[in-house]
């Protein structure tokens, strides 16, 4: 499964969100399984977009074909885009949907790896950072995904902003540490993202 994650700045608001609506002409598209997102928590004027496609193979034919057309709507609504991709390689909990309509929060994590620490960091999230997300209240299911870099994505989705907040509080620093995250990463950012439900296709 390949994640597309699109982060931008949004200079008339209106405009953009009336245009994301329009996304929905994404349905019926060869290999494409979903998309959603929402407006950053923290800065306001930010949104991250997640799309989900079956492979990298389907995505790159949409691109060559639909994506245009679709993305001309939008003109002019944004700045500053950026967009990644990457392949799935792991859940967190088990059996990862790419579905938006419960979630009412998606955190992201966005890692740089040192080189000569990837496979320790792959490790740790899957024996350290998987169960006690997976445990959590209110964490409803997860991913990792990983890019050439190495760079890695990783998405959880919650059911509240409290519940995160809560496990933000209580775990990360201890698992951090735990983990050997500051040897392993060379930089990392990350955000909190309030779902759309009108953006979700």
């Amino acid at each position: 499964m390949l994640i597309k994650w699109i982060r931008c700045v949004v200079v008339d608001r209106r405009g953009f969100d009336r245009a994301q609506r329009k996304w929905a002409g994404l349905l019926g598209e060869p290999g494409f399984l979903s998309q959603g997102g929402g407006w950053s928590r923290s800065r306001p004027d930010v949104v991250h977009l997640f799309g989900f496609w079956e492979s990298r193979a389907f995505y790159d034919s949409f691109m060559a074909r639909s994506h245009d057309r679709l993305a001309a709507a939008q003109a002019g609504t944004y700045k500053d885009l950026r967009v990644r991709l990457f392949e799935h390689c792991l859940d967190v909990k088990v059996g990862f949907r790419p579905e938006f309509t419960d979630a009412d929060v998606v955190r992201i994590a966005h890692c740089r790896v040192r080189e000569e620490r990837e496979e320790h960091f792959r490790t740790v999230q899957e024996k350290v950072w998987n169960p006690a997300m997976a445990g959590s209240p209110g964490m409803l299911r997860g991913m990792l995904g990983a890019a050439p870099g190495p760079e890695f994505l990783i998405l959880s989705m919650w059911d509240s902003e409290a519940e995160h907040g809560k496990y933000r509080a209580e775990r990360v620093e201890r698992l951090a540490l735990r983990a050997q995250m500051e040897a392993d990463v060379a930089a990392v950012d990350g955000d909190v993202v309030g779902v759309e439900a009108s953006w979700t296709v």
